[in-house]
């Protein structure tokens, strides 16, 4: 014991070589953890009904960013009691696969938004986003009315398309030539949107905004929040084993 006791002494009041132990340490430490990720094709659980975003989804996405809803609202429901009793299942990390970047958060000012897809009518979104204490009196929200005025800016939703491909989002040769087409009809029932329910199952089709003469900034959002937490089955989904 001693002698455990002077070569641990020796190692402690030398500088040096306590310097060169402690990185040998995190250096093994370091390959043990990473070396397998090389080895693996993909880390996150496969989880059925997951789908890359339609174009109208992937646009009010970009809204939402750009907008900073991340800030005041986390889509990352923890694996505790009240949160799942509050907001449903606890988030999966597949339903972020296609997320560049993911919305997990951690500051929630506002309520999470894992779940909120097809809570409430496209309706009472277009009111919130215009006066959110109409319909939620405690609510500081800012007003979003001018997404209603907004037009859709729809430059180049193929070369999006194409450039979420590359960073791994598996969007097919039909969906890149479809692009404009599908995301025209998702806010257009009246249009032939049989394409768009193939392609992107649990699509919600609808004239969000309410204004069926123009494409909003509010019909791209209106939709990405009504596809939110809606592709998983968790009623036949088992956390401890995968689909049953």
């Amino acid at each position: 014991m001693s002698s455990f006791l002077d070569k641990h002494k020796i190692l402690e009041t030398n500088a040096t070589l306590l310097l060169v132990c402690s990185l040998l340490v995190v250096t093994i430490g370091g390959i043990v953890e990473i070396a397998p990720l090389f080895y693996l094709q993909n880390t996150i659980e496969k989880v059925e009904g997951m789908r890359p975003y339609s174009p109208l989804e992937l646009a009010g996405r970009d809204i939402y960013v750009r907008e900073g809803c991340y800030v005041c609202h986390s889509q990352m429901i923890r694996p505790f009691r009240d949160e799942v009793e509050r907001y449903g299942p606890y988030s999966l990390a597949a339903e972020s696969m296609y997320d560049h970047p993911f919305q997990w958060g951690s500051k929630r000012t506002g309520p999470d938004l894992a779940r909120v897809g097809a809570r409430y009518s496209n309706e009472w979104h277009v009111q919130h986003l215009i006066e959110p204490r109409s319909v939620v009196p405690e609510s500081i929200m800012p007003s979003y009315s001018f997404l209603l005025d907004k037009e859709l800016e729809i430059r180049d939703i193929e070369g999006h398309l194409k450039t979420n491909r590359i960073v791994g989002v598996p969007y097919t040769d039909e969906m890149l030539e479809n692009a404009y087409a599908d995301l025209i009809a998702q806010a257009n029932p009246d249009a032939d949107t049989a394409g768009v329910e193939e392609r992107y199952p649990k699509a919600v089709i609808a004239d969000f905004d309410g204004d069926p003469g123009r494409l909003t900034e509010m019909d791209a959002l209106i939709a990405y929040l009504q596809m939110l937490g809606t592709l998983v089955d968790f009623s036949t989904y088992d956390p401890t084993s995968g689909y049953r």
